[in-house]
């Protein structure tokens, strides 16, 4: 196309995503990647066997759009053993390419132009460009540091009669905060009595810790009405790149996506579904030995990084971990953690670039989903760093 033809896309400030970048920039430098997140160890193996028994057993060709129906049957079971309610599986759960797509067929289901969809800041980042290509409006409410917490006064001023749809994500990536029930009652009652829909990110379910629980809008029953819940076995079998998602919803929502999701991806990996239809079959508690499991890892990686001057911020959910680094440097975020990969051999992922509107703060986003040698090794670097400039305590 010559320039006087071309017409600028539909996203022309989207690059690369941070993610992808800090990658790639990881793996060429051999630095330790701390800053994407994905396991670095190995997936039960009973389910690469069940993967490979799928295939062998012919399931290679497409899914019916909606999903196996052995599988969607394994997640009703799921919902209705965690949070004792019944939901449909012909009618109320959609099978996605991973959450992201239930994410992106939702939000082009529910919104469109003339529309505003609230988000919180700091927002993962699929959210505001979804919304946008659905010829919506992406309305940011910050969250504030340390507590990072919905201001509902903030939330109660942003919404008006153009508004129809919130996105919620709890656990919360990147600032690695829950809500709670209150925080549920508190956004039912805003929302009574309005056209406005609920969007609720809930793939790092299992991961809530020191003792809490994860609070689903699905377990709510004035939001579950008007609510697209989102979840993903990636993040629950520790295997992300088997992109396998779903979407939770009330039928006439439900009908809603399937339009958008029929014509995005259509149908999902055959083999895998089966594969984990049968994990979950065999192995019911799938996801209850989670927060244990990763408790225990944050608690680790917090005592590998005492004392080395970075301040950590209990984290209360998913498998992140924020770090202060005020007492340690007065470069930007984006500087500094495009400088550590360099400087420590160590990739992180600066929070700032999850606002419309940054504050004023110091912090990079660090994933403790990974071995302990890993996590060890990614500590050390971070120590030796801080003792190179002086400012071990």
């Amino acid at each position: 196309m010559t320039e006087s033809h071309a017409r600028p896309g539909k996203l022309p400030d989207v690059g690369t995503t941070v993610f992808t970048v800090m990658s790639r920039r990881a793996a060429e430098s051999g630095a330790v990647n701390l800053g994407q997140g994905f396991p670095d160890y190995p997936i039960d193996g009973r389910l690469t066997e069940l993967v490979q028994q799928a295939m062998a057993a012919g399931h290679n060709q497409y899914a019916p759009m909606p999903g196996v129906p052995a599988l969607l049957e394994q997640i009703a079971a799921k919902i209705r053993r965690l949070h004792g309610i019944e939901v449909d599986a012909g009618s109320e759960i959609t099978v996605t390419l991973g959450a992201t797509e239930a994410i992106f067929s939702a939000i082009q289901a529910l919104a469109g132009a003339g529309d505003e969809v609230l988000v919180f800041d700091p927002a993962y980042d699929s959210y505001d460009p979804a919304v946008r290509l659905a010829g919506a409006r992406c309305v940011h409410v910050p969250m504030a540091p340390p507590r990072f917490r919905p201001d509902w006064e903030r939330v109660r001023t942003a919404l008006n009669e153009r508004t129809r749809l919130v996105i919620i994500n709890s656990p919360q990536n990147p600032a690695c905060s829950c809500l709670d029930g209150e925080d549920l009652n508190e956004l039912a009652a805003l929302l009574r009595g309005r056209n406005c829909l609920v969007l609720s990110d809930e793939v790092y379910e299992h991961m809530v810790y020191d003792g809490a629980r994860h609070e689903s809008v699905l377990a709510h029953a004035e939001l579950r009405e008007r609510s697209v819940a989102v979840y993903s076995f990636g993040k629950t079998l520790h295997a992300t790149g088997l992109r396998i998602g779903y979407a939770v919803a009330p039928p006439a929502l439900t009908g809603e996506l399937r339009k958008v999701h029929q014509y995005n991806t259509f149908t999902i990996a055959t083999c895998l579904q089966h594969a984990i239809a049968g994990y979950l079959r065999e192995r019911p508690d799938t996801g209850a030995d989670l927060a244990d499991f990763f408790q225990a890892k944050r608690d680790r990686f917090a005592a590998l990084l005492e004392g080395t001057g970075l301040r950590l911020p209990r984290s209360s959910g998913s498998y992140f971990q924020l770090a202060d680094y005020a007492d340690l440097d007065t470069r930007s975020d984006v500087e500094l953690s495009a400088a550590l990969i360099d400087e420590a051999g160590v990739a992180t992922i600066p929070l700032s670039v999850f606002y419309r509107e940054p504050p004023p703060m110091k912090l990079l986003r660090l994933c403790f989903a990974k071995r302990d040698e890993t996590l060890a090794e990614g500590a050390l670097r971070l120590r030796q760093w801080a003792q190179a400039r002086g400012t071990m305590r």
